[in-house]
């Protein structure tokens, strides 16, 4: 086993699998000794690594290939994290023991020796170390007594499984960001118990526990952290065992409808979400035919919405059972009846847009203009852009080509920004009038910042930003005309990103004019105070040091680094990554 982690696992794979970024702190991770706990068994490493809280690592050979796990943010999405270096650095050491110039010698006692060691004991023995260990760790506990009730000589004990189960799910408090993986893991071993009980024929017992932990896991899930989405993780698993179970066992179709339609229709957390198509093969026609009448006796009960009305149950039930209806709808093919169940709801001008896209990807373009043009009418300010444009194109397809700019130049007019411009110069490139398009976008553009100088605008996310130039310096970067850009910028002034971003396309045939903007970021990155804005701040001192290089003037980089060894004195953590880079420039 060692022999194939030995060739799957290397500094080159690990920087492969990382990243160079990830990589880089991953080093300073392993050099910083904060790996610790590292035990290799049978070809799997496993160890904890310190980071922003104490994270573990798991690393293994699966198909060839390295197989790994983190407990941290961003091995929960997947991805290949800086832990995961640390920990694999650390072993390739171990495998090797003289790294950097440090020499750590190799675990005297090794897991294997512990199962050698285990292997001399008799059976009893071994059992009541188990049973003592278990009473000690609830997850152990919990998976020995499953174990035992699907073992046992009276055959499966569900209650058993049960109980478990609810011990799993039962935290007693509130489990907060730090606990929240430890506490899934625990319903994740007791959900393992429930699925194997699928390869000893129990898909019956399967259903009733699929079905029982889903409740419990949604009682649960307000009461946890779940900013990693563990828990909606196990949601989503549990109804894949529970569809798999019923398929295996064939419910009995009128039951399983009224239990998945009543669940479908309270819960919050979409469980059971598209049920009548995901168990359409479980439920058949008698199955479906229940679900039908179910929801069609709900609908009935849901009002009609114009625009300008609305529903407190919009986002909750009525939600739930107009996708229902709309489900039920597609399975039957029928697109007048999915026309019907949309229109229920006309309160905004995004749902005129669904029937229209609806009544186009069934040939019905006529009907789907008319709708269009209904939502257009309905909403005349501030509509859906994606309506807008719909529009516009069916208008392009009819040869109604000053109607289509008329739509997009008022949706350009009402928020003009990149993303609108771009939309604008595809409706006209269409008709070959771009520059002329272009030309009134660009005029409309510098009238209104004209209009909002001395005050305020909006920027997007809720907060109030003085009125620049960004809009236009964004188009012309996107149009690749730097120079214009740069222009635009000295003329009127743009965000702190534009800049950086501005200065990083001039530096090589301009470098005397970025000095200044990288001189502003350093400032503002530096009053972050933090490791990573320290280390920013580093990086652009790199930059600003090779380019005084290059314009033969050294001297203004030692003179800008004292000031700032001057002014930044007081951020101790930032000195000493300073004086570490730059001694020589002391």
């Amino acid at each position: 086993m060692t022999s194939n982690l030995e060739s799957v696992l290397d500094r080159r794979s690990l920087r492969r699998m990382a990243g160079a970024r990830s990589f880089a702190r991953g080093e300073e991770y392993f050099a910083d000794e904060q790996v610790g706990a590292l035990v290799e068994h049978q070809g799997t490493i496993v160890a904890k690594v310190q980071g922003t809280r104490s994270y573990r690592v798991k690393l293994w050979v699966e198909n060839g290939e390295l197989g790994f796990l983190c407990t941290c943010p961003v091995g929960a999405d997947g991805a290949f994290c800086k832990h995961c270096v640390a920990a694999g650095l650390t072993w390739i050491e171990g495998r090797h023991p003289v790294t950097h110039g440090k020499s750590r010698s190799k675990p005297a006692v090794t897991m294997q020796d512990v199962r050698a060691h285990l292997a001399t004991l008799d059976k009893g023995k071994l059992a009541d170390m188990l049973v003592d260990q278990a009473m000690e760790d609830d997850r152990l506990r919990q998976r020995l007594l499953m174990k035992a009730a699907r073992q046992g000589t009276k055959g499966l004990d569900v209650a058993t499984y049960r109980r478990a189960i609810d011990e799993a799910v039962d935290a007693g408090e509130f489990v907060d960001y730090r606990d929240a993986y430890d506490y899934a893991r625990g319903i994740e071993d007791a959900v393992d118990s429930v699925e194997e009980l699928l390869k000893d024929g129990h898909a019956a017992e399967v259903i009733e526990l699929a079905e029982h932990t889903l409740l419990a896991v949604e009682e649960a899930i307000e009461s946890v952290d779940d900013s990693d989405g563990h828990m909606g993780g196990i949601l989503e698993r549990l109804q894949k065992i529970h569809h798999k179970a019923c398929k295996k066992v064939n419910p009995d179709p009128v039951a399983l409808a009224r239990r998945l339609f009543e669940w479908e229709l309270r819960t919050d957390w979409d469980t059971f979400y598209g049920a009548a198509r995901t168990y359409a093969d479980v439920l058949g026609e008698e199955g479906l035919a229940v679900y039908r009448k179910l929801a069609e006796a709900e609908w009935a009960k849901v009002p009609a919405l114009g625009p300008g009305r609305d529903d407190s149950q919009k986002y909750g039930k009525r939600f739930r059972i107009t996708h229902i209806m709309e489900t039920l709808a597609g399975l039957a093919g029928d697109v007048e009846a999915l026309v019907a169940i949309k229109q229920r709801d006309l309160s905004s001008a995004y749902a005129f847009l669904q029937i229209a896209e609806t009544l186009k990807g069934a040939g019905k373009r006529d009907q789907a203009l008319e709708w269009a043009e209904r939502g257009v009418k309905a909403f005349p300010e501030r509509t859906d852009g994606r309506l807008r444009e719909f529009l516009a194109g069916e208008y392009h397809r009819r040869k109604r080509h000053e109607e289509a700019m008329a739509l997009i130049w008022a949706e350009f007019t009402e928020s003009p920004a990149l993303d609108r411009y771009r939309i604008l110069k595809g409706h006209a490139d269409r008709v070959g009038l771009w520059n002329l398009w272009r030309e009134k976008a660009l005029e409309h553009l510098r009238e209104a910042i004209a209009r909002a100088k001395g005050g305020r605008k909006e920027d997007g996310w809720g907060r109030y930003v003085a009125a620049d130039h960004s809009d236009i310096v964004r188009i012309f970067l996107w149009e690749k005309d730097v120079e214009a850009a740069w222009r635009e910028a000295g003329a009127g002034g743009c965000s702190d990103g534009l800049w950086m971003e501005l200065a990083g396309k001039r530096e090589k045939d301009h470098p005397e004019d970025v000095l200044p903007i990288y001189q502003r970021q350093i400032d503002r990155t530096l009053n972050r105070k933090n490791q990573q804005a320290y280390r920013e701040a580093i990086a652009l001192l790199r930059k600003i040091r090779d380019l005084t290089v290059r314009i033969g003037d050294e001297t203004r980089f030692t003179r800008y680094l004292a000031s700032v060894r001057a002014m930044h004195k007081p951020k101790r953590n930032f000195m000493k990554l300073l004086g570490g880079v730059f001694e020589v420039s002391r």
